[in-house]
């Protein structure tokens, strides 16, 4: 009995281990090109059932959970596709002649889309100026697919793999309107909408200043950086001073409330777009002046004059710029010689124009001028101008300075003497004389020189003695000044007195180091050249037009310094008419101007210049203050 129910045990245990327990094949379902395709596109689904041991098997295809197939095909294709197609499909196998079935597989949904619109953007912005950088971008929402880019302008289309077209250094004709599509496989998606790229000119920044670019010191004064053009109504500006790289105001308007020297220099600016990247051009440097409130006094033609001799005052403020009005002024001392004040020129032209003419000199004429300017828009004052001296010279004065050698310019390391003589030949003169090195000094009473008599003698001259000499008696009256000039090399032999009409006149250059010292030079009046490459000029008739300044020229040993030379008319008996060097140092002109002829005009001059040199107490127009 238990033998015989043996075999029926092995045949279940066989049944069990060859079909029974063996786990099912499971079906996979496969989408190409993809499972996302546009409309129209080719889409084919795959059922495949690996292993098992079956070859053949029987498909069938199901469509969103639906009982019912729609396909027994292992690949099912829709050649072109719809939105209606998509969904999600799952599939299984049956064996065919058996009873193996796979089971289902995961369902695979396909996504049909209409073709997208793709859309531009355009960076910084649409509106761009010349030579910037523009960067457009074609944007579609499907980026899985791999698509290529048309880009049109103006009818024209350009093929790219990407989606960025860059335009570096844009020129005008790259304004335009600009749109794309995109293209997979032969199918384009529609058409961007347009966008439209404007190029401007770059504007150029403009620096203006008011009130003015010549201001004075203490004026206040406004910088301001305007910007004219389309595209940019914003800007934030930078300024820059003297091709500085530091930017030392970024405001449209920068104010020197009380400007200073330090402020003068070279602007200017430029201005980026708030919230953006565009810039301007730089404006051009526009130069700011700043300068010291003071007019400038010279003479038209030189100091010394004499009677019946024109002269003009000329009366300038810096760098001459217009809308000035002038006043004249003559130096008046206090009581004590202390301080001094100005008086207002009875005849003083207070219009438009720096010049004050005297038509005649005359010796009430002699003494020490200034002048000042008046501008009203702003109103602004100069400070008073420097002081300039004139010289008349009227009849023939009771003493004479002669000087030995007999000229006005010496070498240095040689014996100069100078004496006063009068016509009762008295010993009651002195030689007094102003330096810029030693000031005011007497011959008898100083180290530079020795006093005998009415003669001084400087033993060995130095450049330090370089000054205005004059005879002063013994009761305070100062007559003749001579300018004398102590120079190293090279000088001009010329009279120290006026030349007389008719009379002839010779001019020698001398230089220290050769014997005998006349060199062969080129000779100058008034800067021109008048002779060349001679030992002495000479010119055999003197008349009024040969006055001027001289002076001589060698091309290896230098030049002199410029000596006046005065002409005296024949049937006019004035003793003299003063010649004299021109000095290196202006106060040596300066005091040498002011010793007038005439005695009782002569202290008062002098102090007026010693006075000058301190702060002026008042300035007195027609005796009241200005």
């Amino acid at each position: 009995m238990e033998l015989s129910q043996l075999p029926l045990v092995l045949l279940l245990i066989s049944n069990i281990h060859s079909g029974q327990t063996e786990e099912r094949l499971k079906a996979k379902v496969t989408i190409k090109p993809d499972q996302r395709v546009f409309r129209g596109d080719t889409v084919t689904l795959r059922c495949d059932i690996y292993g098992g041991g079956v070859t053949i098997w029987q498909y069938s295809w199901y469509k969103d959970s639906s009982d019912n197939a729609f396909s027994e095909l292992q690949e099912h294709t829709f050649s072109h596709v719809t939105e209606s197609d998509a969904g999600k499909y799952s599939c299984y196998g049956a064996e065919r002649g058996g009873s193996r079935r796979s089971q289902h597989s995961d369902p695979v949904t396909l996504t049909v889309s209409d073709f997208p619109k793709p859309t531009v953007t355009v960076e910084p912005q649409s509106s761009v100026f010349l030579g910037d950088t523009v960067i457009l971008r074609c944007e579609v929402d499907q980026t899985w697919v791999r698509w290529e880019f048309l880009w049109i302008k103006d009818s024209k289309t350009q093929l790219t793999e990407v989606a960025t077209k860059t335009i570096d250094s844009v020129k005008f004709s790259d304004g335009g309107e600009y749109k794309c599509r995109a293209r997979r496989e032969g199918y384009y998606t529609h058409h961007s909408e347009p966008v439209t790229v404007t190029i401007y000119e770059r504007p150029k920044a403009k620096v203006t200043i008011k009130p003015d670019q010549h201001v004075f010191r203490g004026e206040t004064v406004t910088l301001r950086c305007d910007i004219y053009g389309e595209g940019v109504t914003s800007w934030q500006y930078s300024w820059y001073k003297d091709g500085s790289v530091g930017v030392f105001s970024e405001l449209q308007e920068h104010t020197f409330r009380s400007a200073a020297v330090s402020d003068a220099g070279n602007y200017f600016c430029y201005g980026v777009k708030i919230g953006g990247s565009r810039s301007s051009q730089h404006s051009d440097a526009v130069t700011l002046t700043v300068s010291d409130l003071r007019a400038v006094l010279s003479v038209s033609t030189q100091k010394w004059l004499t009677e019946g001799d024109p002269v003009t005052l000329i009366c300038e403020v810096n760098r001459s710029f217009t809308g000035w009005t002038f006043s004249w002024y003559f130096v008046m001392m206090s009581s004590d010689y202390s301080s001094h004040h100005y008086k207002l020129l009875s005849d003083s032209s207070r219009g438009d124009g720096g010049n004050y003419t005297v038509s005649s000199a005359a010796l009430n004429h002699t003494g020490a001028y200034v002048c000042r300017a008046e501008r009203r828009k702003p109103m602004y004052y100069t400070t008073i101008s420097n002081t300039q001296p004139l010289w008349v010279t009227g009849v023939s004065p009771p003493v004479s300075l002669i000087i030995s050698p007999n000229r006005t310019q010496h070498f240095t390391s040689v014996s100069l003497s100078l004496s006063c003589e009068d016509q009762n030949n008295s010993d009651r003169w002195r030689v007094r004389r102003y330096t810029e090195s030693w000031g005011l000094e007497d011959c008898s009473s100083s180290l530079w020189g020795s006093q005998t008599g009415s003669t001084c003698t400087i033993s060995s001259t130095i450049a330090s003695d370089t000054g205005v000499y004059w005879c002063q008696s013994e009761s305070g009256e100062n007559n003749h000044p001579v300018n004398i000039t102590v120079h190293f090399f090279v000088i001009l032999e010329s009279p120290v007195h006026p030349v007389t009409e008719g009379d002839s006149l010779t001019l020698r250059c001398l230089y220290k180091h050769s014997t005998p010292p006349n060199l062969r030079a080129d000779f100058y009046k008034d800067g021109s050249l008048i002779q060349n490459q001679t030992t002495e000029m000479i010119i055999s008739n003197v008349s009024k037009s040969h006055e001027g300044f001289y002076y001589c020229k060698h091309p290896e040993r230098g030049e002199s310094l410029k000596s006046w030379i005065s002409v005296r008319g024949v049937s006019n008996e004035r003793c003299y008419t003063l010649s004299h060097s021109e000095s290196q140092i202006s106060v040596l002109h300066t005091l040498g101007s002011v010793l007038a002829v005439c005695p009782y005009l002569l202290a008062t001059v002098m102090l007026i210049f010693k006075c000058c040199r301190m702060r002026v107490t008042s300035v007195e127009e027609e005796e009241t203050s200005i």
